[in-house]
């Protein structure tokens, strides 16, 4: 699978001191979330938006990290090493560490950004509406700093699904950071106020 990946480089026209990586949710694409790099105001930031390797079996053009419509999760593993591939790629590409980098995502990508970012030594890592798609597993690095947000309303995503994601990551040891909001499947603008303190706190940390 190969990596189609946006790219916005830091508004500040400096090289970037910092990654933040966003991952979109099932049947949309890496356009989907762009709009948050201007809405996070987070000028050193380098913000990369890839899109999910599988096409989407009912949304033209949309994509997907995994299948969800059989309930089996096909594409899981696949989708796992492609992610760990690619952010283990962008110290080379960028001169950012993963000590430096911060993972995003909604839904679907809020998701994967759990179940990948937990076994690497990124700075942190913060998952809209989402949920562990799977038994999250005990890392070699210490575990990065957490935020979970979702909505009590979400149609879409069960808040009973954040919540069991919530004391898991616990249970390991995680710091997580849990919020709920009265909103349905969504990121309104309280949510990326609450996301823009939390990376803008990762950036006051020492690298490692």
């Amino acid at each position: 699978m190969t990596i189609n990946a946006i790219s916005l480089p830091p508004a500040s026209g400096q090289p970037p001191t910092r990654l933040v990586a966003v991952l979109h949710g099932w049947g949309a694409d890496a356009r989907d979330l762009v709009p948050l790099a201007t809405a996070l105001s987070l000028p050193d930031c380098q913000f990369l938006f890839p899109n999910a390797p599988f096409p989407h079996p009912q949304v033209p053009g949309g994509r997907a990290w995994y299948a969800l419509e059989a309930g089996d999760f096909h594409g899981l593993p696949e989708s796992r090493q492609y992610l760990q591939d690619w952010l283990l790629s962008l110290e080379a590409q960028t001169g950012v560490p993963l000590s430096r980098t911060a993972l995003c995502g909604f839904s679907q990508g809020g998701a994967m950004v759990l179940d990948v970012g937990m076994g690497l030594p990124v700075a942190g890592i913060s998952s809209l509406s989402g949920f562990l798609p799977a038994k999250p597993l005990v890392s070699e690095f210490p575990l990065p700093p957490v935020l979970m947000v979702h909505g009590k309303q979400d149609p879409v995503v069960p808040i009973q699904r954040a919540r069991q994601a919530r004391d898991e990551l616990v249970a390991l040891g995680a710091k997580v950071q849990y919020q709920e909001f009265n909103m349905g499947h969504e990121i309104p603008p309280p949510v990326v106020g609450l996301l823009q303190d939390f990376l803008a706190g990762l950036g006051r940390l020492p690298a490692s």
